[in-house]
């Protein structure tokens, strides 16, 4: 064998190496999107990203905020009230638990949006203090109820009115979570009740990519 055929068999393993290693970090990436993975974990994507409805609402300081510019980074938008007997402190403990179970980075992609379905008792004021007990950083959003309706409506996760003339009324909701992307469309849903060791298994590969 000659020392041109011996160095063309080296540079030919040399290039089998590099492509096999480059195939295996490929398949193995962690951060890698897997769709089954991500169902699992009670995240559902839609085929076509929906574009939120024009309207403003009033976060827990009193400031005007447009639904359309939640933007920047992830959004778990729920609907619930702080009246609410059972799904509202208990989805918002896993979410802080959740956090607890992300990186800081991560965390710093993500956050948590509250819409009152309870207007009529949810002023900012009581929303602030309401989300304060959970000590997570968590937004909250009230305003006027058809706004909220629409805002609902459009992101699939519909809820029934109380009935304000009796005392104490409830409010019947749902525990699903609309996902907005950074770019402030609807990119999927994550449906109740909420996995949460999967979720923080999950979630990193979808934090780290772009709707």
């Amino acid at each position: 064998m000659t020392r041109t055929h011996t160095t063309v068999i080296a540079l030919v393993a040399v290039v089998a190496l590099v492509m096999g290693l480059t195939v295996y970090k490929a398949l193995n990436r962690p951060n890698q999107l897997d769709p089954a993975r991500l169902l699992d974990a009670g995240i559902v994507q839609l085929p076509q990203s929906r574009e939120l409805p024009a309207l403003t609402l009033t976060n827990q300081d009193g400031q005007s905020q447009a639904v359309d510019a939640l933007t920047g980074r992830w959004t778990l938008l729920f609907f619930g009230y702080t009246f609410c007997p059972d799904i509202c402190p208990t989805t918002l403990a896993e979410l802080r638990q959740l956090q607890g179970l992300l990186s800081e980075e991560d965390r710093q992609r993500l956050q948590v949006v509250m819409v009152t379905v309870d207007p009529a008792r949810d002023t900012p004021e009581q929303l602030k203090q309401y989300l304060g007990f959970f000590d997570a950083g968590f937004r909250g959003l009230t305003g006027e109820l058809d706004q909220i309706q629409a805002l609902s409506g459009r992101v699939g996760i519909p809820f029934i009115p109380g009935n304000e003339s009796l005392p104490n009324y409830t409010v019947d909701h749902s525990g699903n979570l609309a996902l907005l992307g950074p770019d402030g469309r609807q990119q999927g849903f994550i449906r109740a009740p909420l996995k949460v060791q999967k979720l923080a298994e999950a979630l990193p590969a979808l934090l780290a990519s772009q709707p």
